[in-house]
């Protein structure tokens, strides 16, 4: 990244200037954003007690979220100034339990059409074991006013 670029965290105060990395769910699960494209997002955070379920296990929300995330983020890069994105399915399977650590969730495009995308996306530990996997279909729409 040369100094002329911004940061993942300045990309992401300029794509979603509303949900600054001091508020939305990405903050307040602690995730950090370290690579963001068109063709590849990587968001990496700690385990804590907030993403916890009552055994102890990270909650398979979260796996949900941070694909959900990598990938939608993903798409709106991929589509482009003018263009929304909504998602019309996720679908996450989980594959290893985890209690603690350093996971990296890492999203890239499976199919980026005008009208549709679909994303993949896979969570791992820091031994890069997979613990996760999941898909995000996306819908792409003219931005409203544009």
């Amino acid at each position: 990244m040369s100094p002329s670029e911004p940061t993942p965290a300045q990309q992401i105060e300029q794509l979603f200037p509303i949900q600054s990395r001091h508020s939305g769910w990405t903050a307040a699960m602690g995730m950090s954003f370290i690579t963001l494209s068109h063709d590849e997002v990587v968001l990496q955070w700690t385990v804590g007690p907030e993403h916890l379920q009552p055994f102890g296990l990270v909650h398979g929300g979260v796996y949900c979220g941070a694909i959900e995330t990598v990938c939608s983020v993903g798409a709106l890069l991929a589509a482009g100034p003018g263009t929304d994105v909504v998602g019309t399915e996720n679908q996450t399977s989980f594959l290893r339990p985890v209690r603690s650590g350093v996971l990296t969730a890492r999203g890239l495009p499976v199919h980026v059409g005008r009208r549709s995308q679909l994303w993949e996306a896979r969570v791992t530990d820091p031994e890069d074991r997979l613990v996760a996997v999941g898909r995000l279909r996306v819908f792409c729409m003219p931005r409203k006013g544009q």
